[in-house]
């Protein structure tokens, strides 16, 4: 990877690059500058060259997009949408197969190293095309309208194609330059030749060198990886329809695929490194992708932070992850630390500082330190677009856990006046939770058995402490309300789950399983005490076929409750585990 350019020295760099450098690591110097904080310089450079060339305009368009992302701006989302239609426009071409065109050329005895440039052009800009395409579906799902969808769900299946298709024709180049050595020695007139035309006896017999072919490998490998790894994380009652549509998903060449990627020298590379570090850190524990473990994945999180270390040493986003793995560790004060210091580095970045904001306060919730984790979501809700229901209910449950009952009562208000997504399954739940403690008697202790449940529900208790889980325990024993008597044994069984009480956390679910009081309020209850009960009885050989029943019942006989996607992710990851890790 090529060593960045610091947002200080972005306007020489600017001047000079088309001197000193190929589009390719002009990008990547770019692409570097952003992370490492120069969000202005990078645009700037972006949009100084972006009729440079496709991979400059391309560079230009995915900054515009990230910078909507962000933002969540109408006028910048459809800034966005221009500037990839028109990359997109400028890459288009005829969509004949690129071996084909490549020998066509051959036969037409197009000298060797203006072939193998056209061709790897070619190849780039199909390339291009295809990502701009997954981004202009993005920003249509972004709609939440059923058109938006359908039309969203049309794009990438081109995109698909086209990066499937690129995939499987660079390989093959690859394949046939490795073949051409072994099989057959170059002889001395191959080696007058090639120092006449300026090609290598290494190149593919296609006349592209294996250096333009592993950038252009790199290049593809992003989107080509990251369809797989987003596919293989689709709910399994969906899978069929995103069958259909030609979608595949296997979670291991995605990862296999971005790993390449974030080794390449294509602009993409470091773009696929901080996809790598969110799965590992993010998307990995939270869907307990690997069974029940929240830290697996942190040792390939942490040797990809120290081997980016000193490319990257001041990117927010860097800092940031290292606070997630921090977290996943449980090594909370010095998460809070790392989120702090993202936070300074972000000052120009508002919404990467929203995002070490909301750590700080989940960081602050699993410390029970009400009153930081209130000032954290206090600000998201007046500062953030992207759902202010969701942080105005925990603004009013951590205000309340301090004690401040009036005024959680007024922040509940607040949630249903900015309840916005009605398809939204996070802004349903924080409506519905809100009103409910509108409506009862409000106590301390119920607002932090809320908090407990947020924790519960993030996959963030195993991230606590055994002397706050202990606390968590005491708080809920002393909770006496009928309506929340399932809640309360599910976040009891999940505590002692943590605290590794197996025999009184199967006697909580159990107890939860059975609670039918608390259904209209927490539909979740019943299916999710099925699956965590299922969790425990299948560690042990003797109850392993009860425990695989409960799952199987918590899969197939509850349906329209809360956060069911994220359940049914849960049990198909669980019972793939139990099934690779069964004796034959």
């Amino acid at each position: 990877m090529a060593e960045p350019t610091r947002p200080a020295e972005g306007a020489a760099a600017a001047a000079a690059a088309p001197d000193l450098t190929n589009d390719a690591e002009l990008a990547l110097r770019g692409i570097n500058m952003l992370l490492n904080n120069g969000f202005k310089e990078s645009d700037a450079l972006f949009k100084a060259y972006r009729n440079h060339s496709p991979l400059m305009s391309f560079g230009s368009s995915f900054v515009s997009f990230l910078n909507a992302m962000m933002t969540f701006e109408e006028e910048k989302m459809q800034m966005a949408l221009e500037d990839l239609k028109a990359t997109e426009k400028l890459c288009e071409s005829e969509n004949s197969s690129v071996i084909e065109t490549i020998k066509n050329k051959i036969k037409r005895n197009v000298d060797s190293q203006r072939s193998g440039s056209a061709a790897a052009d070619r190849l780039q800009r199909q390339i291009i095309i295809a990502d701009c395409q997954v981004y202009l579906a993005v920003l249509s799902f972004i709609k939440q309208e059923l058109s938006a969808y359908i039309k969203g769900g049309w794009i990438l299946r081109k995109a698909w194609k086209m990066y499937n298709k690129c995939y499987s024709d660079i390989t093959h180049l690859q394949e046939g330059g490795r073949r051409r050595p072994s099989s057959q020695r170059p002889s001395s007139s191959d080696h007058k030749r090639s120092l006449s035309t300026g090609s290598s006896p290494s190149q593919s017999p296609e006349g592209i060198s294996p250096e333009a072919l592993e950038r252009l490998k790199g290049s593809v490998s992003f989107g080509y990886g990251l369809f797989h790894l987003c596919i293989s994380m689709v709910p399994p009652h969906l899978l069929k329809i995103v069958n259909l549509l030609g979608f595949p998903g296997d979670r291991l060449q995605g990862l296999a695929a971005l790993s390449y990627a974030s080794e390449s020298k294509d602009m993409k590379a470091p773009l696929a490194t901080l996809a790598l570090l969110w799965y590992h850190t993010v998307v990995q524990p939270f869907f307990a992708l690997d069974g029940h473990d929240t830290q697996a994945g942190l040792r390939e999180a942490k040797s990809i932070l120290q081997q980016r270390e000193a490319t990257y040493p001041n990117s927010s986003l860097f800092m940031f992850f290292k606070g997630r793995v921090q977290r996943l560790e449980c090594q909370i004060t010095c998460a809070l630390t790392s989120f702090s210091s993202a936070l300074d580095l972000a000052s120009e970045q508002r919404e990467i500082q929203h995002i070490c904001l909301y750590e700080i306060g989940w960081c602050s919730m699993i410390e029970l330190n009400y009153g930081d984790a209130y000032r954290a979501f206090e600000r998201l809700k007046m500062e953030s677009r992207w759902s202010q229901c969701y942080y105005a209910y925990l603004t009013g449950v951590c205000q309340g856990a301090t004690g401040d009952l009036q005024g959680a009562l007024a922040v509940f208000r607040d949630v249903q006046k900015l309840f916005r997504r009605r398809n939204n399954q996070i802004e349903l739940f924080s409506m519905k939770k809100a009103e409910k403690l509108r409506s009862s008697s409000l106590t301390k202790e119920l607002c932090v058995l809320s908090m407990i449940e947020v924790l519960y529900l993030w996959k963030a208790l195993p991230n606590c402490s055994t002397a706050k889980l202990q606390i968590m325990m005491q708080v809920l024993q002393g909770v006496d309300d009928l309506s929340s008597a399932g809640l309360k044994n599910l976040l009891l069984g999940a505590i002692s789950k943590c605290l590794t009480n197996t025999k009184e956390a199967s006697q909580y679910f159990q107890l939860a399983a059975q609670d039918e009081v608390g259904l209209l309020s927490n539909s979740y209850v019943q299916p999710y005490a099925c699956y965590e009960l299922g969790c425990v009885l299948l560690t042990t050989p003797e109850s392993a076929d009860r425990g695989w029943t409960l799952m199987l019942q918590a899969k197939e006989d509850f349906a329209g409750y809360d956060f069911e996607n994220r359940l049914h992710v849960r049990i198909h990851s669980a019972l793939a585990t139990k099934k690779s890790t069964a004796p034959p």
